[in-house]
């Protein structure tokens, strides 16, 4: 069973940067694409980024450019950097696993972690 902490989240300005972190335990994490999500409109969650287990990163059009994905094997840890940040992306932030290339229908979740944006 895999465990993911989420930390990071906090209340921000607009165009102010935040860093959310997600720690895993319990699993091989190089086996696991991970990501993060948030709830979208009609949606109870969309995908925000993912990063495949060669490190290969992909990013939904709304945050390119604003938002990066990275993870660090040796700490069993994903990041995701957020810039720019614009009222819109306040939400809870959740961190998702899933052993395989993708990440359709993750196995895994963390708690999620706030993050508000003023304007």
């Amino acid at each position: 069973q895999v465990q993911l902490v989420e930390s990071g989240g906090g209340l921000v300005q607009a165009g102010g940067s935040l860093r959310l972190s997600c720690a895993a335990s319990g699993g091989t994490f190089s086996r696991y694409t991970m990501g993060w999500f948030r709830p979208a409109p009609g949606k109870e969650r969309e995908p925000v980024a993912a990063i495949t287990r060669s490190f290969s990163p992909t990013t939904v059009d709304s945050v390119k450019g604003r938002f990066t994905i990275s993870r660090d094997n040796a700490k069993n840890t994903v990041y995701l950097q957020m810039n720019h940040l614009k009222a819109e992306d306040t939400a809870t932030y959740y961190c998702a696993a899933r052993e395989g290339p993708s990440l359709v229908r993750p196995d895994y979740w963390g708690q999620g972690t706030q993050v508000s944006v003023t304007s």
